[in-house]
């Protein structure tokens, strides 16, 4: 049974003690507040449903984040720390000043749907919502806060979409090189060229070691991998240049072991060449706004598949782990497709 009693400051504070059950209160504003709390509360004790929800409701969003900040964060690559790293202070400010205990999936497909409305691509609402999901999954499994459950898992999230089917036609190849190349550091148009060449992502590019090359062999090693599998990529006759041109650069410094290097940090350690800013930039002064550098590696896959390697050839250099999700980085030129149908015909 309940124990209802008043407060100095006027308030009701309900005292909830039962068998089997961590002692449990809440204070309101008025008496009926407080009988109408502690007869559901009893009554999911009975039905053996009852969460502690005091933790839930005490702690906000902002606080939660912060938490999952310095717990979860660094526990991530560091590639996944800085994309995530915007996302974590949008969903911060939009949710920062609701408890836990008060998210609805009502406020949450509210938010996803503002954010299509603003024009974000279906994907990047997808993985807002994803780490949005994933604060909630940690603070119910981890922290062991008392959510009766996490209100992301109960909304529709947008489509995945076809993605995105932009092809380097061979003249824009030849302005963009000439572009790159044209750059006061050579690194950048060295980074470009291997994109295309190889179909490695960028971070797989820009934090390549001189010990992961092979050039005798023509292979590059890769075990820091997007999706954690360790792969081999194997290098065609002008990457296999490239890379001798860049770990030859007569720049080169001996204080690292960097491919692309930078210049040394406050820690006097160099960490990989930014390549982002002038990026943007070059895209900017040639009209190519939307081409992505994902892109290229985009490119170099569907590259490799009118090359005729097989899909299982092509996921080995890729790093791709299903089919699907290849089919989706592939894009044929229907120009090449007519020239072979020629061969048949």
């Amino acid at each position: 049974m309940a124990t209802i009693v008043k407060t100095e400051s006027g308030t009701w504070k309900a005292l909830i003690r039962r068998t089997g059950w961590p002692t449990t209160s809440k204070t309101f504003r008025t008496k009926r507040d407080a009988d109408d709390w502690s007869r559901r509360t009893e009554d999911e004790m009975v039905r053996g449903v009852f969460v502690q929800r005091t933790t839930s409701e005490k702690m906000s969003i902002a606080d939660a984040f912060d938490r999952y900040n310095r717990e979860v964060v660094p526990t991530k690559k560091n590639s996944t720390q800085l994309r995530e790293a915007g996302r974590l202070k949008l969903l911060k400010m939009h949710f920062g000043k609701y408890s836990l205990a008060a998210i609805t999936p009502e406020l949450v497909a509210k938010f996803r749907d503002n954010r299509l409305e603003e024009g974000k691509s279906n994907n990047t609402v997808r993985l807002e919502l994803a780490l949005l999901g994933h604060l909630f999954t940690t603070a119910i499994k981890e922290w062991h806060i008392g959510l009766a459950y996490n209100p992301v898992a109960n909304i529709r999230k947008p489509s995945a979409g076809e993605g995105r089917n932009h092809r380097l036609s061979v003249e824009n190849q030849i302005k963009l090189f000439n572009a790159v190349n044209k750059h006061s550091n050579p690194m950048l148009g060295w980074i470009v060229q291997l994109a295309i060449e190889t179909g490695m992502r960028q971070s797989e590019i820009l934090n390549l070691k001189t010990y992961q090359l092979d050039l005798s062999r023509r292979i590059v090693s890769l075990n820091d991998t997007k999706n954690d599998s360790p792969r081999t990529v194997p290098l065609t006759k002008h990457a296999t240049e490239v890379l001798q041109y860049a770990i030859t650069n007569p720049l080169r410094p001996d204080d690292t072991d960097l491919v692309f290097f930078g210049e040394p940090g406050k820690d006097k350690k160099r960490k990989p060449y930014q390549l982002n800013k002038v990026w943007i930039q070059i895209k900017k002064d040639m009209g190519f706004a939307d081409l992505h550098f994902h892109d290229l590696r985009h490119e170099a896959v569907s590259r490799l598949v009118e090359a005729g390697l097989s899909d299982q050839e092509v996921a080995s250099i890729s790093g791709h782990k299903s089919m699907q999700m290849l089919r989706r980085y592939t894009h044929l030129r229907a120009e090449d497709l007519v020239a072979k149908l020629d061969k048949i015909s």
